[in-house]
């Protein structure tokens, strides 16, 4: 931006007039998808440097049809990898990006920046009242860094929606459907982000009324906080050189499992609720144990455990059937468990039988592959009968897929002598995989039984240690998706940087270390900056292999917000058997790296999971998953007056089930690469931009705290002199006493 354009536009910052505009523009703009006014690609603030040399004008790009620019696309790229990180939303990662929807601006056109005032911000001020204990407090976003302990925090409410009983009704009382809070006319107010939190921990017995309140005051102070690049730099270096996407979703209103399960089936469940209702007890062709209570006996000639098992769609964390203590697979074939992610008899989810993009990447194989399932009579194929048929008659040539992940087989971590990273002490490797590290329902393969169940699919699942081997010894299945995941613990021998955060204590400090060193990102147990380190290691293992580079895409992007406010309102497109939204969810962070990407550019295209595998079948020509008969019958079953009577009067249930046919309200990621490098008239971009140095990625914190200014981003609060303010020490209700911010309410309680 030119000084000139500069200060007229900090001279009508303050002006009472702009203001006006500012919000009338708003309220024009805003709606059901949460636009803004601005579409395609437009520019990010200042290419610099090196930049300057690569960047170029999304204006000055020709204008190809995603015909033409895929057409390009399948002559240039022959891997895909997808980070696939947890819980992050992207006003709380990306509020203040320049050039993005964020928190305080629409973004940039015509270089100008688009400041939107508060007022005209959904959600930016939240009130939180507790009539019984007196409490009354507004709460606006605020940034917090190194010196608030901002690499580790802790987790907030992410559950779907859970009610309790007001004047005898059952009301929705917090969750994410509570927090999103849509309205009569159909659009997420955005607004109950803050009280959702204190609803959620207050009022446990009398006596610990006033720990409660002060508890439940920092979680409704934390789920309102938001980082920047002093605390993700690397996130923020590679969306500057590369793509951000500021207009993506999770695809559920929900917490992770569904999420995990909707990165490779652009759904939770909902196909398989409308052929066989919520509780999966088809008995005429049965695709697995029917939801409830099940007594001890025998399935299609197997004898299982007796327990209860949930029904569909998937809305909250549920472990998978196959691993379970339903499964009567033995030996190796028998999917693995995890000691750190244990859930009760109670808390497994029925098969999930609907299709995939593994099941399309079989191509004109998928009846070999699915002929080694281990289910009775093959009974985890029933709902896929068609789709097999049809996949197979395309007669496309197989395409290899592998989901690594964090714990599910043998870790460098599980070798002998070597310590975990936390403490040094935790444990000692036997040289058999521990799966202490893995988040079983992270795992979206696992809750498929034709994935899990048949040996030949199940092998594409391995250890985070296997991805590292195979690209550093050149044996990754040459091209293909490669879906990548940490867990519960790194495997870099990293202990969370928390002593910049003067107040903690040093026996603190060590509490923090140890409850905080995972690798995924999710609040509660992970850093995000050791997760950084390990997205860091992930890029450049692919970057700093010229092969592998130069016909390489890499995403990386969220499950789900952990509930973390974002202000821009999801369109919401589906409900579920509870009356609740579950699609979609709250606007999730979203990156494209690749040589043959845009650079310095932010993407306003509309989507969510969807858009991965959107992207997926234009790239390996693979059909889209909404197509496949089974699918696309369910699709128009779902729109009938059964299921349109849990949305409001007049909704019209079209998308319960995958979404991933091109059209505006998914779009696919196509826009964020370069027609001109596709078409070899630029340069593709050195694999440079991409690569994080070695000395940087294994110190913390990442480049000491002046790791805004090293990078060469100004975060939009002060390109705009806001000054947010850290919530101080005060006192609510009765007089009950709260700490300053603490972002470690339910780890650290004694400092709230």
């Amino acid at each position: 931006m030119t000084s000139a354009i500069k200060a007229w536009t900090h001279s009508m910052r303050t002006s009472t007039s702009f203001m006006t505009i500012a919000v009338a523009a708003q309220l024009l703009v805003a709606g059901p998808a949460g636009a803004t006014g601005l579409t395609g690609v437009t520019p990010q603030p200042n290419p610099n440097g090196e930049l300057a040399k690569y960047y170029i004008d999304p204006a000055s790009e020709p204008q190809l049809s995603s015909e033409q620019l895929t057409e390009l696309l399948r002559k240039k790229i022959k891997y895909v990898f997808v980070i696939f990180n947890e819980n992050r939303s992207f006003d709380n990662e990306f509020g203040t990006f320049p050039g993005a929807n964020g928190i305080y601006s629409d973004g940039y056109q015509n270089g100008v920046d688009k400041v939107r005032a508060p007022e005209a911000t959904p959600g930016f001020t939240q009130q939180v009242t507790d009539e019984p204990d007196g409490v009354s407090f507004t709460l606006q976003p605020f940034r917090v860094g190194l010196k608030q302990g901002a690499t580790a925090v802790d987790s907030v409410d992410h559950s779907h929606g859970n009610f309790v009983t007001i004047n005898g009704k059952p009301t929705l009382w917090s969750g994410l459907a509570y927090k999103i809070d849509v309205g009569s006319d159909g659009v997420a107010k955005m607004d109950h982000f803050a009280q959702d939190e204190y609803n959620r921990h207050s009022k446990p017995a009398a006596a610990n009324a006033p720990k409660a309140i002060a508890q439940s005051v920092q979680y409704s102070r934390l789920v309102m906080s938001y980082t920047d690049c002093e605390t993700t730099p690397f996130a923020w270096n590679w969306a500057s050189h590369f793509v951000l996407f500021d207009n993506i979703y999770a695809t559920e209103d929900t917490p992770s499992t569904p999420n995990a399960i909707a990165m490779i089936a652009g759904q939770a469940g909902e196909t398989q609720w409308v052929k066989h209702g919520p509780n999966g007890n088809d008995t005429d062709k049965p695709t697995a144990y029917p939801a409830g209570t099940i007594s001890e006996g025998v399935f299609k000639g197997v004898p299982y455990k007796a327990g209860s098992t949930l029904g569909v769609p998937v809305y909250n964390d549920p472990q998978p059937f196959y691993s379970s203590q339903f499964d009567a697979t033995t030996g190796e074939a028998r999917a693995p468990s995890s000691p750190s992610d244990s859930r009760p008899d109670a808390d497994v989810v029925i098969n999930q039988t609907y299709a995939t993009v593994p099941l399309t990447l079989m191509g004109k194989s998928v009846n070999d592959v699915l002929s080694g399932n281990l289910s009775p009579n093959k009974s985890d194929l029933a709902d896929i009968q068609k789709d097999m048929a049809y996949i197979a008659g395309l007669n496309h040539m197989p395409v290899n897929w592998r989901w690594y992940q964090e714990g599910y087989g043998l870790e460098s971590t599980d070798a002998p002598g070597i310590a975990a990273p936390a403490s040094g002490k935790l444990y000692t490797g036997n040289g058999t995989p521990s799966h202490a590290g893995y988040v079983l329902h992270h795992n979206g393969p696992a809750y498929f039984g034709y994935l899990a169940n048949t040996p030949a699919a199940a092998g594409n699942m391995r250890s985070l240690t296997d991805f590292f081997t195979d690209t550093a010894k050149n044996t990754l299945p040459d091209g293909g998706v490669f879906y990548i995941r940490g867990g519960f613990q790194n495997q870099l021998g990293m202990r969370t940087f928390v002593g910049s955060n003067p107040d903690l204590t040093k026996d603190e400090v060590d509490k923090v270390a140890l409850a905080k060193n995972g690798d995924d990102d999710h609040p509660g147990y992970t850093d995000h900056q050791i997760t950084e380190s390990t997205m860091a290691k992930i890029v450049n293992a692919v970057a700093q292999n010229p092969t592998l580079w130069s016909q390489s895409a890499i995403v990386i992007t969220y499950d789900e917000s952990d509930g973390y406010y974002d202000h821009v309102s999801p369109r919401i497109l589906s409900y579920g058997p509870d009356g609740l939204p579950i699609a979609r969810g709250v606007r999730i962070p979203l990156t494209l790296i690749s040589p043959y990407a845009r650079t310095h550019v932010v993407a306003h295209a509309e989507g969510d999971h969807n858009s991965v595998i959107e992207t997926i079948n234009a790239i390996f020509n693979t059909p889209a998953l909404s197509s496949l008969p089974d699918e696309a019958e369910a699709l128009k079953q779902g729109n009938s007056p059964e299921f349109n009577r849990f949305g409001p009067a007049g909704f019209e249930q079209k998308y319960l089930g995958p979404r991933d046919t091109p059209s505006p309200i998914t779009d696919s990621l196509l826009s964020g690469f370069s027609p001109k490098r596709l078409a070899g008239d630029a340069e593709p971009l050195p694999a440079s931009f991409a690569v994080t140095p070695e000395s940087v990625v294994d110190s913390l914190p990442h480049y000491g705290t002046n790791a805004c200014k090293v990078i060469g981003i100004t975060p939009e609060n002060q390109l705009q002199s806001i000054a947010t303010v850290i919530p101080e020490a005060t006192t609510v209700g009765a007089q009950v006493p709260v700490a300053k911010f603490n972002g470690l309410p339910g780890t650290l309680p004694d400092r709230n």
